[in-house]
């Protein structure tokens, strides 16, 4: 399984890498337009704990993470004009191809956090840490419009450590359990839906388990944002 999905992802990396080539210039001139710098790089956790830096296109004002929390809900002012557009279709995640192509992120794995958070997870939950993390994963389909989740909430970042992020990880996990290259071109796939057809405003999905209500009460109290 390894070996194969290693094989996808240089693939699938390589061809998106040279056939977006003519989007990554359009986007960089737009995000270029609008001011301050066209990629934004980030340190986040990686498979075995091991830190790496994952790049986006910009999608905020320059210095943004000093300004505001690390997480980011649906009118944060923060977000430039063609960040907005660039969050929704999700096209800023593009230049993670070339995370996958170095081998720091696969195609279909969780998606990585910051430190900050993954130090707050519990010996169960860093079961996830095991896994290469990815561009989408089954918590991403879910969770696909986090951000308007997130503003209607009185602590967005509350919100997100107490319940979305334990139910984020268990649904990794289940993914892990039954993982293989047919499940992840399907999950690919989803994505791709996803982008090309956006869902309506319909209300965001919200984490109901019993699963995610035991790890609500295993999570430490949010502290300040820092970002």
């Amino acid at each position: 399984m390894r070996r194969a999905k290693r094989a996808l992802d240089l693939v699938g990396s390589g061809v998106g890498l040279v056939v977006l080539a003519p989007l990554f210039v359009v986007i960089a001139a737009a995000v270029k337009l609008d001011g301050g710098p066209v990629f934004f790089r980030q340190e986040r956790v990686g498979r075995h704990g091991r830190p790496f830096r994952m790049w986006k296109f910009r999608t905020m004002v320059p210095d943004a993470e000093r300004v505001g929390p690390q997480i980011t809900a649906r009118g944060d002012r923060r977000i430039t004009r063609v960040g907005r557009w660039l969050r929704t279709s999700k096209l800023d995640e593009l230049p993670q191809l070339l995370n996958v192509a170095a081998g720091e992120m696969s195609l279909v794995g969780p998606r990585p956090e910051v430190a900050r958070y993954v130090r707050r997870y519990t010996a169960e939950q860093r079961r996830v840490l095991d896994l290469v993390p990815g561009i989408t994963d089954p918590a991403s389909i879910q969770y696909r419009d986090e951000e308007r989740l997130l503003a209607q909430a009185a602590d967005p970042e509350r919100l997100y450590i107490d319940r979305l992020l334990p139910d984020k990880i268990r649904l990794n996990l289940e993914y892990a359990a039954r993982a293989s290259v047919a499940r992840d071109v399907m999950l690919i796939a989803q994505t791709l839906a996803r982008i090309v057809l956006p869902p309506a405003d319909a209300p965001a999905a919200t984490p109901t388990s019993a699963d995610t209500r035991s790890s609500t009460r295993r999570t430490a109290s949010p502290a300040r944002p820092d970002r």
